[in-house]
């Protein structure tokens, strides 16, 4: 599957032309259509999401808005935690602000071009020094700001080099083009000096703001990202009113020929979304390209463009690194799924067409508010469940063949641990979904070819049966007469490939063994999410969404995990000394190769002395046991006067006991009344 997917993505790499960015502003010069970026966010570092919502303010793309979609707890009782929500809410207004006095001058610049000219040929040479006049301050702005940006980590650094610096050095060759014009006393005609003028315009032209689902008790509080994204998108199309019912807001959708007021809230509907997690940056003309290649003949049934998130060069650990390299292995795999048709949405970043959503959305009351589900939260890879079901209702989807999207990968064991177990779980229950599509596909006469279906279940389901049979490998005793040489000749081409992906990922070809140690250590982390999986299907039970940290601090790992890479390397070592008593060196071989990266992998990921310090958390963890919580006593019915009753809360509870035994209630009262 790794080779098949490789080969499509060399035959993408080789045929995909760059569209010219005259042709793109050409496309976009009299465009109505917007975009709205959803960020969603949960107890983020404020930096972290600033540097995001910066990346997606930049963004080079008419009418724009950016919504920070904030989960944490609106009223948090932790100071930490209230201090780091309140600056993380002024994040939307300081970047408004930041951007209102360039906004406003290349604003003022397009419309006095468009007063003091008119018609076709080439500008004045006036003209041409207005723009470039124009064009430096834009230039210069964005390098005054990159300039003032703390550069703390490998992060921030991109930050600077590749959003900022990256657009600003866009800027300048603009400007040497122009200035080349002037020189040989020549120059774009009026409608391409509008277009630069324009281009202005859409990069500092944005709307911004914040918007906190658990603020309304009318909208899902569900704890995950997929119903984060939903609340919003539910909202998007109209205006709601804000309505108080005992201390809680909910939200009332207004008629469309009610005017409304200045406190409601106003959610504009737009032809596309871009959702983007809050630890991912953009490049400059992300939202530009896929945009265009949505709205391209051929592509209008693709419900999904992206492009597969690659990781941040020069990280300072070595299994961000190695995690970081698997990452941009995964860009090159996903490049070749799109070439046989069997694309899955990435949920890192995306720009989504709206209808498509419309189209798949689930609708449900909950206590009596109306919830609705574009994005399936059943499983904790919403994104890969979400991609099935586009598929069923005949939209397709596409990755995009550059890399313009990057975003983190955990710097720590314990951080890596809550990603790789959340990767692992779900693949297996929505393979069912899958077959339903196949059927679909089918009984409307749609090819389904078989290289797709293998694609597909292979990068659903390749975790759990890749788990179980690395656990075989290491345990079971074989000897020469189940090891062929021959197993070894035929994975050759499969190391050899990805070694020389890796190097022209910008990685080691020698990658390949820490890899092959990196997955090692993580095979009881794949396991424990495949176990995950098995008992949601048969339980029923929703498994909880758990968001890897984003902390500059580091997270501790939970000691079985740490242990069990430590049990490998000592049963490799065992089935070392076993074969070689008896003779069998095919063997002994295969347990020294793993128990040498095995070790390896353990002192280079996880850390001698992390391992100590995470043993011995998980042994406190299980010797401690929380005090017991007694049962508070009856409470004494008090009657209160007409003055002290909640009578907004009698209104809309109305009686809140819920299924109580008659005579329960009646022993209570008696208790009550003797007391």
């Amino acid at each position: 599957m790794y080779l098949m997917a490789r080969q499509g993505a060399l035959y993408r790499f080789r045929d995909h032309k760059r569209v010219p960015r005259g042709e793109l502003d050409r496309h976009f010069a009299q465009y109505n259509d917007g975009i709205t970026v959803l960020v969603p966010s949960y107890a983020e570092e404020v930096q972290v999401v600033r540097a995001t919502l910066w990346s997606a303010a930049l963004q080079e793309f008419p009418h724009l808005k950016v919504v920070l979609l904030l989960d944490d707890p609106p009223t948090p009782s932790d100071p930490l935690a209230a201090e780091r929500l309140e600056a993380t809410r002024a994040l939307s207004a300081e970047i408004s602000q930041a951007l209102s006095v360039p906004s406003a001058r290349v604003n003022a610049a397009l419309a006095t071009f468009r007063a003091r000219t008119s018609g076709a040929g080439p500008v004045p040479s006036v003209e041409l020094d207005a723009v470039i006049t124009e064009y430096n301050f834009a230039a210069t702005w964005l390098e005054t700001m990159a300039e003032a940006e703390t550069v703390s980590d490998h992060v921030d650094e991109f930050f600077v080099d590749l959003v900022l610096m990256g657009l600003a050095r866009e800027l300048r060759l603009v400007l040497l083009a122009l200035g080349a014009a002037k020189a040989q006393e020549t120059g774009p005609d009026h409608t391409r000096v509008e277009q630069l003028y324009l281009r202005l315009t859409w990069i500092f032209n944005v709307k911004t703001e914040y918007f906190e689902r658990k603020a309304f008790a009318s909208l899902s509080h569900e704890a995950n990202k997929a119903m984060n994204l939903n609340a919003y998108i539910s909202l998007m199309g109209g205006r709601w009113r804000r309505e108080v019912t005992d201390g809680s807001v909910v939200l009332r959708r207004r008629a469309a020929e009610d005017a409304g007021d200045a406190t409601d809230l106003v959610a504009p509907d737009t032809a596309y979304l871009l959702t983007l997690d809050a630890d991912s940056l953009l490049l400059r003309d992300y939202c530009l390209r896929l945009v265009y290649f949505l709205e391209s003949a051929g592509n209008e049934r693709v419900a999904v463009a992206q492009t597969p998130y690659s990781s941040f060069r020069g990280a300072p650990t070595r299994i961000e690194r190695i995690a970081g390299a698997s990452t941009d292995i995964q860009h090159i795999l996903h490049q070749g799924m799109t070439y046989y048709g069997a694309t899955f949405w990435v949920g890192a970043n995306a720009v989504i067409r709206k209808p498509a959503l419309e189209d798949i959305v689930e609708v449900e009351t909950v206590g009596g508010f109306e919830v609705r589900t574009y994005i399936q939260d059943r499983t904790v890879i919403e994104d890969t469940e979400s991609s099935v079901d586009l598929g069923t209702h005949g939209w397709t989807l596409s990755n995009y063949p550059e890399r313009l999207s990057y975003s983190a990968t955990p710097p720590d064991f314990g951080s890596l641990v809550v990603q790789r177990r959340r990767w692992a779980n779900g693949g297996l229950l929505i393979l069912p979904k899958l077959w339903t599509q196949v059927r679909r596909r089918r009984q409307l006469r749609e090819p389904v070819l078989f290289r797709e279906l293998l694609l597909r279940v292979n990068y659903m389901s390749s975790i759990a049966w890749a788990s179980f049979g690395l656990l075989f490998l290491l345990a079971y005793p074989y000897d020469s007469r189940l090891l062929s040489p021959l197993v070894l000749v035929a994975a050759l081409p499969y190391f050899l490939a990805m070694g020389s992906d890796l190097r022209d990922c910008g990685h080691r070809f020698s990658d390949i063994f820490r890899i092959y140690g990196f997955n090692l250590v993580l095979l009881p982390v794949n396991l424990a999410g495949v176990l995950k999986s098995l008992q949601q299907a048969f339980t029923g039970d929703k498994i909880p969404f758990v968001r890897t940290p984003k902390v500059k601090d580091r997270t501790a790992a939970p000691a079985l995990y740490v242990l069990v890479p430590y049990l490998i390397v000592a049963f490799s070592l065992f089935t070392l000394w076993r074969d070689v008593m008896i003779g069998n060196w095919g063997n002994a071989a295969f347990a020294t190769f793993n128990a040498i990266l095995a070790a390896v992998a353990i002192r280079s990921y996880i850390g001698l002395g992390n391992s100590v310090v995470d043993l011995g958390l998980g042994v406190v963890n299980w010797l401690y046991v929380k005090p017991r919580v007694r049962t508070a006593p009856v409470p004494v019915v008090v009657a209160k006067t007409t003055e002290e009753v909640d009578w907004q809360a009698l209104l809309y509870h109305g009686d809140r006991r819920l299924n109580r035994d008659l005579r329960g209630g009646t022993d209570r009262r008696r208790r009550v009344n003797k007391r």
